[in-house]
């Protein structure tokens, strides 16, 4: 039975290896990606200015929101403020629980709602 099961194996691969190749098709060109008619708010880009709170962790100059939130989470990583087991919390040092109102920790999705109490 061996013998058969090894010669039925055999014919299979001839008949795989007679076959020829199929012909590869040419990749039609790529056409270049749409451009979207959406446009960026310039809400976003306009500098505001930080509190005094604000300003100790990211210093005085007016920015637009979207910098201050990136000068925010430098100040965070630098100072090793992400907590170790839940990392979408953020540990408070004197400077940061200032601007938390106080606070010892905050969710990284609340960060919006403290920049906006915290720059004109």
């Amino acid at each position: 039975m061996a013998k058969a099961v090894k010669k039925a194996a055999k014919k299979a691969a001839k008949k795989t290896a007679k076959k020829a190749p199929a012909k590869a098709k040419k990749a039609a060109p790529k056409k270049a990606a749409k451009k979207s008619a959406r446009k960026p708010n310039a809400a976003f880009m306009t500098p505001l200015s930080p509190s005094a709170t604000l300003a100790e962790v990211i210093g005085n100059a007016p920015r637009p929101r979207t910098e201050i939130v990136k000068k925010i989470w430098d100040y965070i990583k630098k100072n090793n403020l992400q907590d170790k087991k839940n990392k979408r919390m953020i540990n408070a040092d004197a400077k940061l629980k200032a601007v938390f109102g106080g606070k010892d920790q905050v969710s990284m999705f609340d960060l919006a709602k403290i920049v906006s109490k915290n720059v004109k």
